[in-house]
């Protein structure tokens, strides 16, 4: 068995895996090998990667010679005409949003796994690669929203006046938007949250923040973890609800996403209209289309006296912290895959691996990514 490490095209900074994973494999006795450079924007040098047992290769070998292949991103046309028809492909590849991309990879003949697919569940936790990197980007989004902020977080008390503290706004209660609200806190910001799921209200509370409650919010325990589309009126209720509040705020950072759909704008036009000069938005959910109307991936924007970063890979700023937690994540998964003698198992008898697999013997094989592509 022969596992290989494919370098992320820019502006990826993290590696599947870093020389401190390796061990693991070789301890089952699989061969690894590594695309060179591949771990250098997370600080791992090629030479880390050669004493830990990995053996460093072109981009082109590693592709022709191994039977795991991990990749964050999915594979281009190129690899595909290079790669084992065999191979078994492992990352984050969105898959409710790439539909031409994966027919190509059924007609392939390639094996696919999309971590961000993994059923939500309690024994997926150790390898829930959306938790584990959303983590990172609730925290830094309070770091980039402070350095930002033309004010201080925290309020001061000096012989020169009293400064009062910024008010942050948080929209979603998820993975991120808790580590937001727990930084944001920290650093002695007033928080006030909103979510559509009244079950969070316990956690937010927990972490000393406010939470905006609105009724009439559609049952979303059966959702694994994430938002559903809720009804007219409740949206109406909520937009009233959220603009009174972004109105007082210096800071709202948007979390809020729906798989396989576009994000919900949550502040139009008419909120921004009434923020206070100098406000700041950090809107995490930008690759979907933002959680504001003005909202662009990757790009800041000024709309009037309101400042809008949208960025949906703030964990790409901790490449080091980012790939370990996601290569731990990837151990985890690739046990349920792997015998322990390292021959490939794949029992789709399993709920992880069914839900995670997308392609698989020349089909689509995932329900969810089907039920979007025939829609």
């Amino acid at each position: 068995m022969t596992i290989g490490i494919l370098c992320e095209p820019s502006p990826e900074t993290r590696v599947s895996l870093l020389p401190e994973h390796i061990s693991t494999l070789k301890k089952q006795k699989i061969d690894v090998l590594i695309e060179s450079n591949a771990g250098s924007k997370a600080f791992a040098s090629d030479l880390l990667y050669q004493q830990e047992g990995a053996e460093v290769k072109t981009r082109e070998n590693v592709l022709k010679s191994s039977d795991i292949i991990l990749t964050i991103h999915h594979l281009s046309d190129d690899d595909l005409k290079v790669v084992k028809n065999s191979a078994v492909v492992l990352g984050m590849y969105n898959p409710l949003s790439q539909g031409s991309i994966i027919d190509s990879w059924a007609k392939s003949g390639l094996t696919t796994f999309s971590m961000d697919m993994l059923p939500r569940t309690t024994r997926a936790q150790s390898m829930d690669v959306l938790s584990s990197q959303a983590n990172i980007a609730g925290y830094k989004a309070v770091l980039l929203a402070a350095m930002q902020l033309p004010k201080y977080f925290p309020m001061f008390m000096t012989a020169a006046g009293s400064i009062a503290p910024a008010k942050v706004m948080i929209l979603g209660a998820g993975v991120a938007g808790l580590q937001a609200i727990a930084t944001a806190k920290r650093l002695g910001a007033v928080v006030e949250v909103f979510d559509t799921r009244p079950a969070v209200k316990e956690e937010v509370m927990s972490l000393g923040a406010k939470f905006i409650e609105v009724e009439g919010a559609k049952d979303a325990s059966g959702a694994g973890g994430y938002a559903v589309e809720q009804s007219e009126e409740y949206k109406q209720k909520q937009q009233q609800r959220i603009a009174e509040v972004a109105a007082k705020a210096d800071v709202i950072i948007t979390t809020a996403q729906i798989p396989g759909k576009k994000a919900p704008i949550l502040l139009p036009d008419s909120v921004l209209d009434t923020m206070k000069t100098g406000s700041l938005i950090i809107d995490l959910a930008s690759v979907t289309g933002g959680n504001t109307e003005q909202t662009k991936d990757r790009e800041t924007v000024t709309y009037k006296n309101v400042t809008i970063i949208g960025n949906s890979n703030l964990q790409g700023t901790m490449p080091a912290d980012a790939s370990k937690l996601y290569g731990k994540n990837i151990l985890n998964f690739l046990q349920l895959i792997i015998k322990k003698d390292g021959e490939l198992n794949l029992n789709f008898e399993d709920d992880l691996v069914k839900g995670a697999c997308i392609t698989h013997g020349g089909e689509i094989c995932n329900e969810r990514v089907m039920g979007i592509i025939n829609n």
